[in-house]
This record gives C-alpha cells, sequence and structure tokens, in this order.
C-alpha cells in the first residue's frame, strides 16, 4: 500500500503500539479476549464455526499496522512532490502498455458500466502498480488489530465483519486474506465493505476474485465508480489559473460552493489551454495546497473519484494518469 511505513524494529513498532494503546486504557495482552468478543459478534451476525475457525487459525496482534495507520505521508508533502513520485515516466509508459495489452475486456467493461477504460487503468496503477503489490498482512490479524487499537473501532470492526462475510460467501481464493496494513484488499485494493458493495463477477464464474482475476478485477472498479455516479461524458477537472483576488473560501467540494463554469469565468477563473467545458456544467474549485499552490477546476467525476480514497492528492493523480493515456 503506498505510504505504509516499515518500523526499524519489531521493539521499535511494539513500544509506538503500546504507548498508543495504553492512551485507549487497552493492554495488548488483551487482545486474545478481544478477538474472542469479535468471534461472538460475527456468530451473532449468522458467521458460521467453519468459517471462524478458518479466518482466525493464525490471528495475531500485528503491531506495525498501529503506526502505519498514523504516518501517512501525503499529509507532509506537497502536491508536486507527491505527483513526482507517484506519477513517474515510466508509470504513464506502463499505463499505455496495459491499455494496449488489455483493450478487448477493458472496453467490454467500459460499455457495461460507462466508465472510460483510462480510468480503471488508472486506479489499478495507482493502488497495486497493475497488481503487482497487493499487501501480505494477514487481513484478518490487521483489522482485528486496528479495531482493537480503539481510535476507530467500529469502522474496522465493520471491515471485520465484512471480510468474514467474504470468505463465508466463499469468494476468496484457495489461500489466506492478504492485502495492507489497514485491510485493503486485491488489485484495486478494496476495503472489505467496498468489495461486498461493489465487487463484480466480470467473467460470469459465480465468484469475485480481486486478487487474480483481471475481469473481476476492472468490472469491479468500474461498477464502484458507476454507483458513485459516474458521468460519462464528463471530464474531471483541469487546472486552472485564479484571478488575484479570488477569496479561499470559495473553494472545496462541498454541494453549496458549486458553480457553473460560466460563472466561475465571470469571476475571474482561467482554463488551461486546450481545456473546455460546458458552460452550464457544475464545477468547483480545489486549492490542495492553499493558495500557495496550484488550484484546479473540478467536476462531478472528481467528486465520484474522491468517495473511492478521499484525498485531493490521490484524485487528482488518477485524474491526471487517465489524461495522459487517454485514447
Amino acid at each position: 500500500m503506498a505510504g505504509c511505513v516499515v518500523p526499524a524494529s519489531r521493539a521499535a513498532a511494539t513500544d509506538q503500539a503500546q504507548q498508543t494503546l495504553s492512551q485507549q486504557g487497552r493492554d495488548p495482552a488483551e487482545f486474545p479476549a478481544f478477538v474472542e468478543s469479535l468471534k461472538a459478534k460475527a456468530r451473532a451476525q449468522g458467521i458460521s464455526q467453519p468459517t471462524l475457525e478458518r479466518a482466525f487459525a493464525s490471528v495475531h496482534f500485528v503491531d506495525r499496522v498501529i503506526k502505519a495507520d498514523q504516518q501517512q505521508p501525503e499529509q507532509q508533502i506537497t502536491l508536486d512532490d507527491y505527483l513526482r513520485r507517484v506519477l513517474p515516466d515510466s508509470k504513464i509508459t506502463q499505463a499505455k502498455a496495459a491499455m494496449q495489452d488489455h483493450q478487448a475486456a477493458l472496453q467490454r467493461v467500459s460499455q457495461r458500466y460507462g466508465v472510460p477504460p483510462q480510468y480503471i487503468v488508472a486506479l489499478w496503477a495507482m493502488e497495486s502498480q497493475f497488481g503487482r503489490i497487493q499487501g501480505k498482512e494477514d487481513v484478518i490479524s490487521a483489522l482485528a488489530t486496528l479495531a482493537f487499537e480503539g481510535r476507530r473501532e467500529a469502522f474496522f470492526t465493520r471491515e471485520l465483519l465484512a471480510a468474514l462475510t467474504i470468505i463465508e460467501q466463499g469468494h476468496l481464493p484457495d489461500r489466506a486474506m492478504s492485502g495492507s496494513w489497514a485491510g485493503a484488499m486485491g488489485q484495486n485494493q478494496f476495503m472489505p465493505s467496498s468489495f461486498l458493495n461493489y465487487g463484480a463477477d466480470g467473467d460470469g464464474d459465480g465468484k469475485i476474485d480481486i486478487w487474480n482475476n483481471l475481469d473481476d478485477v476492472f468490472a469491479s472498479t468500474a461498477n464502484y465508480l458507476a454507483k458513485e455516479g459516474w458521468h460519462q461524458t464528463q471530464r474531471w477537472g483541469e487546472e486552472v489559473t485564479l484571478p488575484a483576488e479570488f477569496t479561499a473560501s470559495l473553494a472545496g467540494i462541498e454541494t453549496r460552493k458549486a458553480k457553473s463554469v460560466a460563472e466561475w469565468r465571470r469571476l475571474g477563473v482561467q482554463a488551461s489551454a486546450g481545456a473546455s467545458s460546458a458552460d452550464t456544467q457544475r464545477a468547483w474549485i480545489i486549492l490542495p495546497d492553499d493558495l500557495q499552490g496550484r488550484a484546479f477546476m473540478v467536476y462531478d467525476n472528481f467528486r465520484t473519484i474522491m468517495q473511492w480514497n478521499r484525498s485531493y492528492y490521490f484524485a487528482i493523480s488518477i485524474g491526471r494518469l487517465a489524461d495522459a493515456i487517454s485514447p
């Protein structure tokens, strides 16, 4: 997973975990008892005993995920730094090749869901380096640890129960459920609840395998965007120049801050050369690095991408990569 920080030593990570947990009044020695409480919740929701035995067979406290959860590098760098790191020329070249290599499958999915192939490939590239980096953490252990840590117990407990449901339904390949330190899984790095809500069987074999089956990976990605409101004929956004007197409070993607493209132009917002959108299309201005950095006019599709990952940086990187590989 991008931004995952590996501790210098297991002892250092344990110290970090114990300090965090002690602030919550929890002792790592209590983890086994907490796991039993999770099993009880799962049984109450209809998860079978064989599934619980399989899922929790090797469950363990994963100290490093707590430190990783608290270190998000996107909060420590600028947009330009981020784009240089995640969008090197080599990735754009690989993405163009992937578009060509999987053209037929991508076109089938695009026609079915109304999502252009370049956005499917961009998300595939960013989330897992075209499937090469999916994470090797035991998802059940990671989610149980993060729930136990306490800051977002309800969220990670729900994700754990969703992961158990995936196993119960028989979608999991014949191996352990592996993923990122945060529990994101497969080539499109779905959280378990996203898998249940948006996972799609792309080849009609009755299973949804986002770890190994590209038809399912592409279909699931497109299904996510389509269900979240993708507009097939719209772009994601464009870089703009703001007037000197622009007020920062106008920026943001809250619904109330939307204006038509024509209204923004009347306020002095200038689109970059060659970019154009319908005057009546609703749009927002975003300032990823405040007024000191770049400015963008974004559209509904940008907000859809942010349902996937609530980061301006991430959504901009997806849009720019999609533009770079667009046919």
